[in-house]
């Protein structure tokens, strides 16, 4: 177990920014990540720019997903399509096929939105500020921050939980995360780098992501750590402040994988709400409480005989779910489902459904 530090062990004074700007970016120079969507320090420096279709693209897909995850998507997507233009013209089940597996579901549907935006009202070209960035649909402050400055090099103040999680230790701050936002967002501004913005974005990502991380952090390479008040303190780990989680409920549902010849039936989920539009297995509700046997058959698709292959269990933001799984053999297709081929299947459900199918075939 970590030891606290003690509030008398922060040092009185701040973090030198103009120090904290150089020595962060010299370590950028030596140890920048080579990632599939970046464009390096020497590059940049060279005049090189990253197309904007694919950092804004890299950047919503990195929300709450990791990189090495997010990377063979990234990839599959600039291949299927190329431009901002091609992605506009997708279709929405395709779009959202592509997606499963990422997560937050709603972040799919504004992708498109804002494709199409762009395409249709921009003539295909991002606009080069933070404003102009805010104003397409679907893109938040970060994603507007991130593109502004990593594309377009605008001076923005790019605060994602790796830079969070650094300027909290950097001034160690005492209020706990998630009231700290602000606090943390408007010390990340004093730090900003107006010469090189993009660089210094991807530089305070990279050094969450590589040195100061949540656990463990590696202090004694951290260009920071003479300037870092909790470093100074002996026990940086407890930074960020934490406020206790409040307990997620349990939900629990019943999936029922109803199969025909090599193939299974789906439906697609409502447009609002988890998994919106998504492609789906017939679902109970999810509530508080599991459902009887009797109450599940009754909610079964009709036509065929139910049998429970067991359950599964997948973790969303908010709850943990459960779902029994019930498999069956027929032709009758629920209403508004269709019949998809397994494989097919398996290639577009979200990640929860896909193990619902998998337990259900055996």
């Amino acid at each position: 177990m970590n030891p606290v530090a003690p509030p008398e062990t922060v040092p009185e004074t701040v973090p030198d920014s103009a120090r904290v700007r150089t020595a962060l970016l010299d370590w950028y120079e030596v140890h920048a990540r080579h990632l599939p969507w970046r464009i390096g320090p020497k590059a940049r420096r060279a005049g090189e720019r990253g197309d904007p279709y694919a950092i804004w693209l890299s950047e919503v897909m990195l929300q709450q997903t990791t990189t090495a995850h997010a990377a063979p998507y990234y990839d599959a997507f600039l291949q299927r399509w190329p431009s901002v233009e091609r992605l506009a013209d997708a279709p929405d089940e395709e779009l959202m096929a592509a997606w499963a597996g990422l997560g937050y579901y709603a972040r799919a549907r504004n992708l498109l939105a804002c494709a199409r935006a762009v395409a249709a009202d921009h003539g295909g070209r991002f606009p080069d500020t933070e404003a102009g960035l805010l104003s397409l649909p679907g893109v938040g402050a970060y994603t507007a921050a991130a593109v502004a400055a990593i594309a377009f090099d605008r001076p923005a103040n790019v605060v994602d939980g790796n830079v969070e999680r650094v300027v909290s230790r950097l001034f160690a701050t005492a209020t706990p995360l998630p009231a700290a936002k602000a606090e943390l967002k408007t010390l990340a501004a004093t730090l900003v780098d107006v010469d090189r913005p993009g660089d210094w974005a991807q530089a305070l990502m990279d050094l969450g992501a590589v040195v100061c991380r949540p656990k463990n952090p590696l202090c004694l390479v951290c260009p920071l750590n003479a300037e870092c008040r909790a470093y100074a303190t002996g026990a940086p780990q407890q930074w960020p402040r934490k406020a206790a989680k409040a307990d997620r409920p349990q939900r629990f549902g019943a999936a029922f994988v109803l199969t025909r010849a090599g193939e299974v039936a789906l439906v697609r989920r409502p447009e609002k709400g988890l998994l919106g539009g998504m492609a789906a297995l017939p679902t109970t509700d999810w509530g508080a409480e599991p459902l009887g046997e009797i109450e599940v058959l009754a909610l079964a698709p009709p036509g065929a005989d139910f049998r429970l292959a067991g359950s599964i269990e997948h973790v969303f933001t908010h709850f943990p779910l459960r779902l029994d799984v019930w498999v069956g053999e027929g032709a009758v297709l629920p209403e508004g489902a269709r019949w998809v081929a397994v494989e097919e299947a398996r290639r577009s459900l979200p990640t929860v459904f896909r193990k619902a199918l998998d337990r259900g075939l055996g």
